[in-house]
């Protein structure tokens, strides 16, 4: 068996029913197995899931065990010559699991990839290529030097900005929201630590792999990801859980020496969480949105289709009363004013859309990616889900 996907659901199950969507596509020709890892969502996911996609093998814990455990329990299963870790709001291109297996097949140095991930309006995620987040580049992310000098060796290596985006290169951390590994790497150097409950698990497995004597590489292979739909950013559970996993990790692999800079970060971490909880809470209760919909029905969409796909999609814009336009053809990407363009997913392929949105202007607006899925006849934005 060639690949083994593992994705883990809390309560995201149209996002995950899209996920799968764009997996299913992409395993054309492909000897694979999925798992979905259920961290007991309550809103029906597996149940759903499963008349969907029942060729998925379904893992269904009774509390949250949290991103690195859940992954592990189907990772210890697991058969493919490969493994990918794949968050549940991502969409990935048709030819994005073939171009992974055969950049791995022919670098044996290669240990773990990474690929070219879009946000939501089509820009470059910087997260796609990391940096091992050392007591200097921490020290650098907090302070603002790695915004100041993006493109520094020096400074920016926390994003590795220096390096191009649109050809192979050797990189440090990869996102877990799309982490592809050799499986003899990790019987090597192990799996996730579990004592990461949500985030840095992929820096400390990234790390690991290239202790192990692996090389870790970004690809351009594109896919979308809308970046935590599944977490309160908001939350002080996900601030505190975000800092916390960074003191793990500087704790771990770095505890050993260094000790003013580690005490210098260890206090710029907490003074960040603050500042960032606080932030968050201000915007919070000075926004004037009441509800994800009510913030949506001040946009405008452009659906774009064909048949009678495009009239449900018109029909489900005025059953939630939301202003929209129709195009039975692709358009120009300079041409649409919406603030969100809508693709049928069945007359487009997802790779088509992920590249008509795919851009690297800075300085103009874009309009957001939404899709149409017509199995459950529900149109998604990285907002709110339209049903």
């Amino acid at each position: 068996m060639e690949l083994t996907i593992v994705i883990v659901n809390y309560n995201v199950k149209y996002y995950v029913e899209q996920c799968l969507l764009s997996v299913e596509r992409a395993l054309s020709g492909i000897c694979a197995e999925v798992f979905v890892v259920d961290n007991k969502s309550t809103d029906g996911s597996v149940e759903y899931l499963k008349q969907r996609f029942p060729w998925v093998y379904y893992i269904q814990n009774n509390y949250n065990a949290g991103f690195s455990k859940a992954n592990n329990q189907a990772l210890r299963q697991a058969r493919g010559r490969y493994l990918m870790l794949l968050n549940p709001d991502t969409v990935i291109g048709e030819h994005v699991l073939r171009e992974c297996i055969d950049f791995l097949d022919s670098h044996p140095d290669a240990g773990g990839l990474g690929v070219r991930m879009l946000r939501q309006d089509g820009s470059f995620a910087p997260e796609s290529r990391r940096g091992v987040p050392t007591p200097w580049t921490s020290f650098c992310k907090m302070s603002g030097l790695c915004s100041l000098f993006p493109r520094s060796r020096i400074f920016g290596r926390y994003y590795m900005q220096f390096l191009p985006s649109d050809r192979p290169v050797p990189i440090e951390i990869i996102s877990g929201a799309c982490m592809f590994m050799r499986k003899s790497v990790t019987d090597k150097c192990g799996l996730l630590d579990e004592t990461f409950f949500m985030y840095g698990e992929d820096i400390d497995l990234s790390y690991r792999i290239m202790e192990s004597g692996y090389k870790n590489y970004y690809i351009p292979a594109t896919i979308m990801h809308y970046k935590g739909e599944s977490t309160q950013k908001s939350s002080f559970r996900y601030v505190n859980a975000f800092y916390q996993s960074m003191l793990i990790f500087f704790n771990k692999h770095f505890g050993r020496y260094n000790y003013p800079l580690i005490f210098i970060v260890t206090i710029a971490i907490y003074a960040k969480a603050a500042v960032t909880f606080l932030s968050q809470q201000m915007k919070r209760h000075s926004s004037k949105r009441h509800s994800s919909m009510q913030y949506i029905r001040q946009k405008k969409f452009l659906l774009v289709g064909k048949g009678r796909n495009l009239v449900e999609m018109e029909a489900l814009m005025e059953e939630n009363s939301l202003y929209h336009t129709v195009s039975k053809k692709v358009p120009a990407k300079d041409e649409p004013t919406a603030d969100y363009v809508v693709f049928d997913t069945d007359a487009y392929s997802f790779e088509d859309i992920l590249e008509w949105f795919r851009h690297n202007d800075k300085m103009r607006p874009r309009p957001l990616i939404a899709t149409y899925i017509s199995m459950s006849r529900t149109i998604m934005t990285g907002n709110v889900v339209i049903r």
